[in-house]
């Protein structure tokens, strides 16, 4: 069957055609437009639309290599559906290396925004009516925010029978069922009936090997699950790997301030009273130790050594005895 033309930003995608766009957002004070950079990629036959975005934190860098390398390998002909791909939708923030909007507001907190609101939910609508309404799935790439890093992982409603299909084709080392947050992308577009993953993986301004290695594989078998690729992408793709089913999360805090010397890694298993590390002061005149009242796997924890009372330093993926 011959797929359907695309309209997006007012420009018309026909099938079997790959387009750039700019869909203007703001203008500065300069009077320089600031636009929302997006790629679709038309197939020639129907299927799936499927929306890949990256940096809704501007710091959050790994979604866009991992858009840009997915992008690098399909090509139109081959595609059932479309690819709807936005590497940076917080471009303010992308270029000035912060979390948020110069309005100081984080955009992951405006879905699904308006268009008479602020400059975050000006934006948080542009996205959710030109990018999210056209699309039958979504998967949004993100980090960690400073100055933690996350073992790569799947956050999504697992109890939705697509969403958890989807998942478990992205084949992460974790997949967490997770409940929306209010304000947030994910939640928006669940609203609309559309099966999302959250994928989050390394840390902020930094790019990870292997996050973003396991980001292209498994929007890769995403997309072999969806049957929108021939063989030239199914080649490149393995069976996925089995995910390591999580229902709750837990962080471990600072009992006191001081220079934290932790002695676990990302996704190390952890017993129930084991010795996480040692908060000392600057003089090494006193030490508190820190001990996991869990079992369970680091999938995050803080780099910067310097922690006050009450911070998260590790966080735990539960697993039963």
């Amino acid at each position: 069957m011959t797929n359907q033309t695309l309209e997006i930003g007012g420009v018309a995608i026909a099938p079997s055609q790959k387009q750039r766009l700019e869909i203007p957002v703001a203008q500065l004070p300069t009077r320089t437009i600031i636009s929302l950079p997006v790629v679709v990629i038309n197939g020639q036959y129907d299927g799936p639309i499927l929306w890949l975005s990256a940096a809704i934190h501007g710091d959050e860098i790994n979604g866009v290599e991992i858009i840009r390398q997915i992008l690098s390998k399909i090509t139109a002909k081959y595609l059932y559906g479309a690819i709807i791909a936005v590497p940076v939708v917080n471009v303010f923030g992308f270029i000035e290396q912060s979390r948020y909007l110069p309005d100081r507001r984080d955009l992951n907190r405006s879905f699904p925004g308006s268009s008479q609101g602020s400059l975050a939910s000006r934006l948080a609508h542009l996205f959710m009516t030109q990018i999210v309404n056209q699309s039958t799935h979504g998967i949004d790439l993100h980090t960690a925010a400073k100055p933690r890093t996350n073992l790569p992982q799947i956050r999504a409603n697992l109890l939705d029978t697509e969403t958890y299909r989807c998942a478990q084709a992205f084949g992460a080392p974790l997949m967490i069922h997770a409940t929306t947050r209010d304000g947030s992308l994910r939640q928006a577009a669940s609203k609309r009936g559309i099966p999302v993953l959250l994928y989050e993986a390394g840390e902020a301004c930094r790019f990870d090997s292997e996050a973003i290695e396991i980001g292209v594989r498994g929007i890769l078998q995403v997309m072999d699950l969806l049957e929108m690729y021939t063989h030239p992408l199914t080649e490149e793709t393995s069976s996925p790997s089995h995910s390591l089913e999580i229902e709750k999360t837990k962080w471990i805090r600072a009992s006191r301030s001081g220079l934290l010397h932790l002695q676990v890694n990302l996704g190390d298993k952890i017993a129930k009273k084991q010795l996480l590390g040692i908060i000392t002061d600057a003089f090494g005149e006193t030490q508190a130790k820190i001990r996991s009242p869990y079992q369970g796997v680091v999938i995050g924890q803080v780099q910067n050594p310097l922690v006050n009372q009450g911070d998260g330093i590790v966080h735990v993926a539960l697993i039963k005895a």
